[in-house]
């Protein structure tokens, strides 16, 4: 279905072309002029995708060193998924968020703001990566860009065409529309409704993604409760990301732009909207876990992971750093699913605690 709206973005794409095409009297050889400079920007966006989100959302390279448990849960996650581990990033930023990019899963980056490293426990944290990495698994990175892509494309092709017609370019290279107002009036519809359609299409295409990779990541981790607490804490947390755009919102787990809005947006605002209500999505993953409603409060877990964060530290990781602690297998205590490092192994070794058995994985080189 994804790539069925995709197609029709495209066919968009070339409609816009072919409208500009015909106000300026080029015949077949504009529109496929056109259809080549789009598919170029189209391309270019995609290619350099990462590089332009991460740079608009001032993520930094995460140092091993400092945010050495973060690396951990990617690390062990992006084996689970059967992935290369992706570059890890931080984004200096008091709201909770996090997001996957790239053009695949070998050209592919993790972003967390320390935000959500404060408010998240290690076991809600895994949740929110495995989710993120199921973006990356399911090529939902390649397809959001090009639909992101596509959209520029026709924007920017609708853009040219306004100013056009504003300055009268096509009447000072002899072209003379005038002559046929209904021909116009079509063309102006066109270019209006164009870019609107495929904001649509852009806005559909990266809900369906976030409905699959809550799935994804709950077959990743084998434990919904993770990402299901994580999504709460996200739900009554009203923080905005400080530096963010829409050409970035549809990356984030939850959208950066329409916190505390959800509740109050109309069912035409919502066909805008880049993300499932984050009620939706909650109430889908408690009826997996066969638990009552959500009531509307952030569950009572603590939060943190206890690392350096610019002098300022969130709870100590008065969860994350006692769950990474306990186990190893029989002890009285034992942690909840998910991956962790084997003392014994200096390292060396990832183990995977699926609620009862133990299962060893030999860290990549």
């Amino acid at each position: 279905m994804s790539w069925l709206l995709l197609a029709v973005s495209f066919a968009f794409l070339v409609l816009v072309a072919g409208a500009v095409s015909v106000y300026l009297q080029t015949g077949v050889v504009g529109v496929v002029i056109g259809v080549v400079v789009a598919c170029a920007m189209t391309f270019s966006a995609y290619w350099s995708s990462d590089k332009v989100a991460l740079a608009a959302t001032r993520a930094q390279p995460a140092s091993i060193e400092q945010f050495g448990q973060l690396h951990n849960i990617v690390e062990g996650l992006s084996i689970a998924a059967g992935i290369p581990k992706p570059r890890v990033y931080v984004v200096d930023d008091p709201a909770p968020n996090a997001f996957a990019t790239g053009r695949d899963p070998d050209h592919a980056a993790i972003a967390v703001t320390t935000g959500l490293l404060r408010l998240m426990n290690r076991t809600e944290l895994e949740g929110v990566i495995a989710h993120e990495l199921s973006h990356v698994r399911n090529y939902d990175i390649r397809v959001s860009t090009i639909a992101v892509a596509t959209a520029g494309a026709i924007a920017i092709i609708a853009d040219i065409f306004w100013r056009m017609m504003w300055f009268g370019g096509a009447r000072r290279r002899g072209n003379d529309n005038g002559g046929n107002p209904i021909a116009l009036i079509g063309l102006i519809i066109v270019i209006v409704l164009a870019p609107v359609a495929a904001t649509l299409i852009k806005a559909a295409v990266s809900r369906r993604r976030e409905a699959l990779a809550d799935a994804t990541a709950v077959e990743l981790t084998r434990y919904p409760t993770g990402l299901r607490q994580a999504l709460e804490k996200l739900a009554t947390n009203t923080s905005v990301v400080q530096h963010t755009s829409h050409a970035t919102a549809h990356l984030w787990i939850e959208s950066p732009l329409e916190r505390g809005r959800e509740n109050q947006s109309s069912k035409l605002n919502s066909l805008f909207d880049t993300h499932p209500p984050l009620a939706e999505r909650i109430a889908a993953l408690r009826e997996l876990e066969g638990i009552d409603a959500w009531d509307g409060s952030a569950p009572d877990t603590p939060g943190g992971l206890g690392v350096d964060l610019g002098g300022v530290t969130g709870a100590q990781g008065a969860g994350a750093g006692a769950a990474a602690a306990r186990g190893p297998q029989g002890s009285p205590n034992q942690p909840p699913p998910g991956w962790y490092d084997d003392p014994a192994g200096q390292h060396g070794t990832l183990r995977f605690w699926d609620g009862s058995t133990w299962t060893d994985q030999v860290r990549p080189a």
